[in-house]
């Protein structure tokens, strides 16, 4: 396997907003194919360390072979959400001087039609970050009401034909499973009456079905307070969102955050007494003209960096 097959999103932004010292401890959240962690572990010098997490087994088994030679890697295959417990068992937690989460499906994940997360290529209707864990797709379809259905593709998907593709899926499984992408797919073309530019039908459904059965959502709103947690005073947080259900997370995440104690508006507080738990360091960052003509699915990234106050709320 090489790592250097998958382009890492705006690698050169995320060194810079963590700014790496020699011998800081940095955590790569959300390893993939260690294009973030290759760049970062440049930076630390002999005694700096990184710690690597991922939900997927394949990207665990490539961080466990690189680690085999790279003596500051140190490799742990658990959810985000998981992200306190598992950096509390190796004795760092408020230690970590830089954390990035670079969220969503990663380029190898799209990439193999074995794990049927992308309709472009024909493969079985899977989508799980861990195979190991709950069900796929294909059998969720089997057995999840046409509402709910409904409801999931309206919200994680902002599919406006989230009815007309509930009820084709409803009265396709009363015939048959839809069990590969490709099967999906042409269903999705068939119910979507006109295409946004660029877009695929059904771009939407498979967003929305993905990040459903990963609960990416719900692992977002999990580990961002954990983040501050596992950080130290003046370390750093970088997270890259990739559509607006993210980043909206992980804007007022951040904004109140920033803003400190939650005191009512008309609460009688000087603003030096707030006590906000980070900074937030830049404006939002989107990738360069040059990324995206080089790797188009940077496009739609979005990234928003932050520090942890020296001093924090008693």
């Amino acid at each position: 396997m090489n790592s250097l097959a998958h382009a890492p999103v705006m690698s050169a932004e995320v060194v810079a907003a963590l700014h790496p010292r020699d011998d800081d401890i940095l955590v790569d959240a959300t390893f993939g194919r260690g294009g973030h962690t290759r760049a970062l572990l440049e930076k630390l010098g002999p005694n700096g360390r990184m710690f690597v997490m991922d939900r997927d087994p394949v990207a665990c088994a490539f961080a466990r072979q690189w680690a085999a030679g790279e003596p500051r890697l140190t490799v742990i295959q658990a959810p985000f959400s998981k992200l306190a417990d598992a950096l509390g068992m190796h004795g760092i937690a408020g230690r970590v001087g830089g954390l990035v989460l670079d969220l969503g499906v990663s380029s190898p994940q799209l990439d193999d039609p074995a794990r049927g997360f992308s309709f472009m290529r024909d493969g079985p209707l899977d989508m799980r970050m861990d195979p190991t864990c709950g069900a796929p797709v294909s059998e969720w379809l089997v057995e999840v009401d046409e509402q709910e259905l409904v409801s999931i593709l309206r919200t994680l998907g902002e599919e406006r034909f989230a009815k007309r593709i509930a009820r084709a899926v409803v009265q396709t499984r009363s015939q048959k499973t839809l069990s590969t992408t490709r099967e999906l797919a042409e269903l999705v073309r068939g119910c979507v009456p006109s295409r946004e530019p660029g877009k695929h039908p059904a771009t939407r459904t498979f967003q929305a079905l993905r990040i459903h059965v990963n609960r990416e959502l719900e692992e977002l709103d999990s580990v961002l307070p954990q983040a501050l947690e596992i950080l130290e005073p003046g370390g750093r947080l970088v997270v890259i969102s990739f559509h607006s259900l993210e980043d909206r997370r992980v804007k007022n995440f951040l904004r109140d955050a920033a803003k400190g104690d939650p005191f009512p508006p008309d609460f009688p507080v000087r603003q030096k007494e707030l006590r906000p738990a980070i900074s937030v360091l830049r404006r939002p960052q989107r990738p360069s003209a040059e990324e995206i003509s080089a790797n188009p699915r940077a496009r739609s990234a979005v990234l928003r960096s932050a520090q942890k106050c020296l001093e924090q709320p008693a």
